[in-house]
């Protein structure tokens, strides 16, 4: 399917966006392991949701409600049945994870598989620390690749050091952890998303956290009461961009959470010139959540990116790329501390946006230099299969001479269903 985007003189209204993904797999699985039922507000059923739900109904959970609501009947820690089926988490690496720390304190035999992509990504680095805890899995490559069986037991407790910035992993082991008897520690000195973390202190769990440190005592009872969902900052970003390029207008974003492991990016676009204000500042289940207004006409400044930045600017590089198109002065970007498939994201997105004019030279051997002061052209883009590739090029065409047409926009509907809906109605 393809779309074309025109260009725009204003940004102007009032939205809301879609609930939080990584915050949204988190509460369905934690409350199938709370020993009550659950409410949960502001689901956005994307495709990888509806991977985690399907999975854990073969588990044996119950789910009542529909549309953006609902109950979840808790199975507690034990309560679960082994599934009849292989269980196929599709193209979702956040449920693959998951699951596989819940599973391997199971007292029975899953086969967890996935998409064709998703069986080409490794797992190893979750699979290893589950082993020494005292999991049984095995699978392909060594245990490296999907499909995987895996045979759960009461498991050991784990002091473990993060080798590398990601939240996935972390929070595989800390479900992994629930299963285990005593105290289990892990080192994040990444600091990487913490969603995991605030979940699990909602729902009762005797967990600690400082800046670099996680503590978690066992065994633990969960339980809650609601979870709400509050927007995706990630996906608000690129309306954010928008706005703040656009020459006129104003845009005001409801229920946008704003952990500070996610709002790195909303630092950089107020260092670059952009004003966009935090109001109505609260909190749901644990989880920081504010409106945010975003004033248009701004004239933004190059930055430098360097590495330590990094974790908390994983999914957000593709909006920066595009607002840095538009600043006085070059925006260069340290990509060392990237994973292969981030890199393989900002290559994509490189393409699509030179063949619109834009100048990005990547110099070896980990630097991408954006030049900003953009004249773009009308292009004919691709999306690659990337949700973010496609709002990011969407963004940029806006602020094109003519207009553009983007081709593979379904996409989109993994992160963000309804983007261009919201993006015609705000022009």
């Amino acid at each position: 399917m393809e779309i074309t985007v025109k260009p725009a003189e204003k940004i102007e209204g009032r939205t809301r966006i879609p609930g939080d993904r990584d915050i949204a797999h988190r509460a369905l699985v934690f409350s199938s392991l709370a020993e009550n039922t659950i409410e949960i507000e502001g689901l956005t059923k994307t495709p990888d949701l509806l991977s985690t739900l399907h999975c854990l109904k073969e588990l044996g959970v119950e789910f009542a409600g529909d549309g953006d609501r609902l109950k979840v009947k808790g199975k507690g820690l034990r309560g679960f049945k082994e599934p009849d089926n292989v269980l196929n988490v599709g193209g979702s690496e956040s449920t693959a994870f998951l699951l596989t720390g819940l599973l391997a304190g199971q007292p029975f035999h899953t086969t967890l598989t996935g998409d064709g992509s998703l069986r080409t990504r490794s797992m190893k680095k979750v699979t290893d620390p589950l082993k020494q805890m005292g999991a049984a899995i095995s699978g392909r490559h060594n245990s490296e690749l999907l499909p995987l069986s895996i045979r759960g037991y009461d498991l050991l407790p784990i002091s473990y050091g993060m080798p590398e910035a990601g939240s996935q992993l972390k929070s595989a082991l800390l479900t992994a952890a629930l299963f285990s008897r005593g105290v289990s520690e892990i080192t994040d000195l990444y600091n990487t998303r913490d969603h995991t973390e605030r979940a699990l202190h909602y729902l009762g769990a005797e967990i600690q956290t400082g800046r670099s440190h996680i503590r978690l005592k066992n065994p633990a009872k969960l339980k809650g009461e609601r979870f709400h969902i509050p927007g995706d900052i990630s996906a608000a970003l690129f309306l954010s961009v928008a706005a703040t390029l656009a020459p006129h207008g104003e845009l005001y974003m409801e229920d946008v959470g704003i952990n500070p492991s996610r709002t790195g990016m909303l630092d950089i676009l107020g260092r670059m010139g952009a004003r966009i204000s935090i109001l109505n500042e609260r909190e749901f289940n644990c989880e920081p959540v504010a409106d945010l207004l975003v004033k248009s006409g701004r004239k933004l400044k190059g930055i430098e990116i360097k590495g330590e930045m990094m974790p908390q600017l994983m999914d957000d590089l593709p909006a920066l790329i595009v607002a840095a198109l538009f600043a006085e002065g070059d925006t260069v970007i340290k990509t060392s501390a990237l994973p292969a498939k981030e890199l393989d994201c900002l290559k994509s997105l490189t393409l699509e946006l030179r063949k619109m004019g834009a100048l990005l030279k990547e110099l070896p051997p980990d630097t991408l230099v954006i030049k900003g002061r953009a004249k773009l052209n009308s292009a004919c883009c691709e999306s690659h299969t990337d949700h973010r590739i496609t709002m990011a090029v969407a963004t940029a065409a806006l602020f094109a001479e003519r207009e553009s047409v983007i081709g593979g926009v379904e996409s989109v509907q993994s992160s963000f269903p309804g983007f261009f809906d919201i993006m015609n109605r705000l022009v």
